[in-house]
């Protein structure tokens, strides 16, 4: 076990006078050295972890309160995208619903948006899934995981700052009841401008169309899982193609767009 360090030692390692570092451990409780048999702090390579990782946040500017309460009181600090990804499937097999939520609220605050999604939420789901399916993880725990992620974009997607490029009203396919990836694509296009009106799942085709004409909507989103509701949505399309004024999108795993990054760009061109 690499050895412990003095809080000059620390300084040295992470460039933080050594009065901030106490204030952060006095104040926050984010550091949590052991003590010589003469009283002395001894510091641990998680304690220079946990410095160096609150440094970063606030170069981010961050808060030192918010940076504090973000990291939290966990044993590990996660610092890539990997790392997060795999310590939101611990916290999930381990059904540690607060390390779970302090995980993903890291993911959301730590990279941009788009890579906070694509890059680590939405794989941590996909393999919490495939572990689910090998019987890992029972179908709670992937509740458990699925809910926090959708309880924190929900949260993302509540955001008031007036749009300015237009509304667009994001709906699952009728039948469907899969709806992370569609709220994924309504947080970036929210924080790309766009009022979002999310409708969510299983919602009817008719019923879709009339809101978005109801609110001049520039645009109007399905998300289709399966290719039956792919190929359901195609032929209400063809039945009764929207006016010139309405964009409709269809994406999802039941479709060739996949891709939530893309489709805000398809967006955005169709605003301009």
């Amino acid at each position: 076990m690499p050895p412990s360090l003095n809080i000059s030692a620390l300084t040295q390692r992470t460039g933080v006078p050594s009065d901030t570092i106490r204030k952060w451990e006095q104040r926050y409780g984010v550091l949590h050295p052991e003590r010589t048999a003469g009283g002395q702090r001894r510091y641990s390579q998680l304690d220079v972890a946990r410095v160096e990782w609150l440094k970063a946040r606030i170069h981010e500017g961050y808060r030192i309160g918010e940076a504090a309460a973000l990291l939290g009181a966990g044993e590990t600090v996660a610092g890539t995208a990997d790392e997060l990804k795999d310590g939101i499937v611990g916290a999930t097999a381990a059904s540690d619903l607060e390390e779970l939520r302090r995980l993903v609220d890291q993911s959301l605050a730590l990279a941009s948006l788009a890579d906070s999604l694509l890059d680590v939420l939405a794989p941590a789901l996909v393999e919490v899934g495939e572990r689910w399916a090998s019987g890992d993880v029972t179908v709670a725990q992937e509740h458990l995981a699925s809910g926090t992620v959708r309880a924190a974009l929900h949260r993302l997607l509540s955001d008031q700052r007036p749009g300015v490029r237009g509304t667009a009203v994001l709906a699952c396919a009728p039948g469907e009841r899969h709806e992370i990836g569609l709220l994924m694509l309504a947080v970036l296009l929210r924080s790309d401008g766009w009022q979002v009106a999310y409708l969510g799942a299983d919602t009817p085709f008719a019923d879709a169309i009339e809101l978005a004409y109801a609110l001049d909507a520039a645009a109007l989103c399905f998300s289709a899982a399966s290719g039956e509701s792919a190929r359901a949505l195609d032929h209400e399309l063809g039945r009764k193609p929207p006016s010139d004024s309405l964009g409709i999108l269809v994406g999802g795993q039941g479709t060739a767009r996949t891709d939530v990054r893309d489709a805000v760009t398809q967006l955005r061109a169709l605003a301009a």
